[in-house]
């Protein structure tokens, strides 16, 4: 059995192996209820897109500013967002094309180095990873890396590239993303410490 609290709503989610039964899930769960409530107290409470919310991108916080602009641009320490528009659906694509533009060129240069092709390259608002990598060589990725310094979203482009040569976290695979990424511990360690921060972030209501 196991027990996790989701990092975006702070729900909590049990998983149950076949053999066991929903009311020997509930005891497990209530026997964990100390330590989910602990979990949760130190969860960040959500973050709304708002006009004057102060927003991260590419690492650095962004004030959002309603403007007379036609798409949304960053200037000057604020994201300019079209006024009369949704900030937080004008955000969220402007986030999406922000990470697809990043991601592509990264996970195009370390394949390059490692000699291997991937077929394809998908992003989606994911809750429980921020990239992964299938068996025919396609790749996910989170667009909230837009989020995250540059060089972090490059390491998990680099992490999933390596996956196209080691399909597990063997020594062998940390080797592989050492060699396209030789500081690839601190952006992991980045990801780990402010993660729960870029997933608080909602977009709409």
């Amino acid at each position: 059995m196991t027990l996790r609290v989701t990092r975006a709503e702070g729900q909590v989610v049990l998983t149950l192996p076949m053999r066991a039964s929903l009311t020997e899930g509930r005891a497990f769960a209530e026997s964990r209820a100390g330590w989910l409530r602990q979990v949760r107290a130190k969860m960040p409470p959500p973050s709304i897109v708002d006009h004057g919310a102060l927003l991260p991108v590419e690492g650095f916080g962004l004030t959002v500013t309603p403007a007379p602009v036609r798409a949304v641009r960053a200037e000057g320490g604020q994201l300019l967002v079209p006024h009369g528009r949704p900030p937080g659906v004008v955000v969220a694509a402007y986030l999406k094309h922000l990470a697809h533009s990043r991601l592509v060129p990264a996970c195009d240069r370390h394949a390059a180095r490692l000699g291997r092709q991937f077929r394809a390259i998908t992003l989606r608002d994911t809750r429980s990873r921020w990239g992964s990598c299938t068996h025919d060589g396609r790749l996910m990725f989170s667009w909230r890396l837009a989020m995250a310094p540059q060089a972090v979203l490059d390491y998990v482009a680099a992490h999933e590239v390596a996956h196209l040569a080691h399909m597990d976290h063997s020594e062998e695979f940390w080797a592989t993303t050492a060699h396209l990424v030789p500081g690839y511990r601190h952006h992991r360690n980045w990801l780990k410490q402010n993660g729960h921060d870029l997933m608080a972030w909602r977009f709409r209501d």
